[in-house]
């Protein structure tokens, strides 16, 4: 399995804590990083740190904890602060280079994520991850047991604040990356940074306001469950709170989410209408396999490993044939039951290795106040 770690305390002592034990993938993820923003951005190290550091003024007025935890991110890694915020910009930087160089530079597509409320109430939510095959390598399971809110555990390339997970309040957060012709980097809170202040919402009805109190530096899908029942699916574009639909589950308790824009009331141009894109085909896959006894884990496993269409299937692997940069596989699988407080995780691909237990202890904790 991925490294587990563990970081308690301030945001500065829990980013120390955090950098020093990952310190050779957090090195990994900036290495990568490095190369990639070169292969599809055109831009060398320097350049990148330099636009990530645009957007700090954002971070600080959203969240100052935030930078107070990336640096001791990089203090405990060894690396310069500037080198850890451009990787928790990868988003920006490589979302925005395919709308500046008219699309000629492809990057991996991600992701297929699901979320489920049966008519007894159980709540289930899962997701593959889908990105270039270097995450493997770099990836981490991170809990962090802060000394105010909930408790959380993000599955999380090696350096970033969060990617998806679960906290200790009962929510969960799911994630799709999506793009439009809006998405500029311009300056505003980014991606990753989101991510992580959703994990510390306490119910759906907190995480909604996060949209509504901020002003966004890009396009990103964000699918958020708690263990009530309440499921409700954000499809943001870059802006403020003018500028996010919201959609519910379907009639069965159902919603699925892949890698384009849904919502009828999104007008902008979907970066996923000018490529060749598997999105939508994977969305009626899972659509497809999770149409019948949707109330179980194993249904949703089953939608999750399937392998119609592969490589380029809902359990993706990648296509040997492409550029390294331009690579996809399922870097991790998560299946959760929030009703019945437990989660399973793959490493890579759900299909070669299955799903293994996560340790449930740390959310058991519950919410700690100061």
């Amino acid at each position: 399995m991925f490294p587990v770690i563990t970081v308690t305390g301030s945001p500065y002592t829990r980013g120390r804590q955090y950098g020093s034990q990952a310190r050779d993938r957090v090195r990994g993820s900036i290495a990568a990083y490095a190369e990639l923003f070169q292969d599809v951005a055109g831009w060398d190290w320097r350049r990148a740190t330099a636009e990530g550091q645009r957007f700090l003024p954002a971070i600080n007025d959203f969240a100052p904890e935030y930078v107070e935890e990336l640096a001791g991110v990089a203090d405990g890694a060894e690396v310069a602060r500037e080198d850890v915020l451009a990787v928790n910009v990868r988003t920006e930087i490589l979302y925005s280079a395919r709308v500046r160089t008219a699309l000629a530079s492809p990057v991996p597509s991600e992701c297929t994520a699901f979320a489920s409320v049966s008519s007894a109430g159980r709540v289930l939510v899962g997701q593959n991850w889908d990105w270039t095959p270097f995450a493997r390598d770099t990836v981490v399971v991170l809990q962090v047991l802060p000394d105010d809110g909930p408790a959380f555990v993000t599955v999380v390339e090696a350096g970033l604040l969060a990617k998806f997970g679960v906290n200790s309040a009962g929510v969960a957060v799911m994630t799709n990356a999506l793009a439009c012709t809006e998405d500029r980097a311009d300056e505003g809170v980014p991606y990753h940074v989101m991510l992580r202040a959703l994990l510390q919402c306490g119910t759906t009805s907190e995480g909604l306001k996060r949209f509504d109190k901020s002003t966004r530096a890009s396009s990103a899908n964000y699918l958020l469950a708690d263990a009530t029942g309440s499921i409700v699916d954000v499809e943001a574009r870059p802006g403020g709170r003018d500028s996010f639909h919201r959609l519910e589950p379907d009639g069965r308790g159902v919603l699925l989410h892949t890698n384009h824009f849904t919502s009828p009331d999104f007008d902008g141009v979907d970066y996923a209408d000018l490529v060749a894109t598997t999105s939508h085909f994977r969305l009626q896959r899972a659509n497809a396999v999770a149409g019948a006894g949707s109330e179980e884990v194993e249904t949703f496993a089953a939608a999750l490993t399937d392998h119609t269409n592969y490589p380029d299937s809902v359990c993706r692997h990648p296509d040997r044939s492409l550029p390294f940069a331009e690579q996809t596989e399922t870097v991790a699988s998560v299946l959760v039951d929030l009703t019945g407080k437990s989660a399973s995780l793959s490493e890579g691909p759900p299909c070669q290795r299955g799903y293994e237990a996560l340790d449930w202890s740390l959310l058991a904790q519950g919410v700690r106040s100061s």
